[in-house]
């Protein structure tokens, strides 16, 4: 992992400029973060990145299980 110390209004550029995090503000503990990139890239915090990972999997095991049983039939 890369560790990098900005201040507030500090940009970091990503994949030769593609995508660009800029530090917005901080409140107590909180981080305010910008990202800007292309809509081809998802970006989701980490409670929404697990639901969609979760989602996907289940569609894919209904998927197998439809598969398997019109396979059976």
């Amino acid at each position: 992992m890369l560790t990098l110390i900005r201040r507030i209004g500090e940009e970091i550029y990503i994949d030769k400029g593609k995508i660009k995090v800029t530090l917005l503000f901080q409140k107590g503990e909180l981080i305010g973060v910008g990202i800007k990139a292309p809509r081809s890239i998802d970006i989701d915090r980490k409670e929404v990145f697990i639901r969609k990972c979760i989602a996907q999997h289940e569609l894919e095991k209904k998927k197998k299980q439809e598969e398997l049983a019109a396979s059976n039939t």
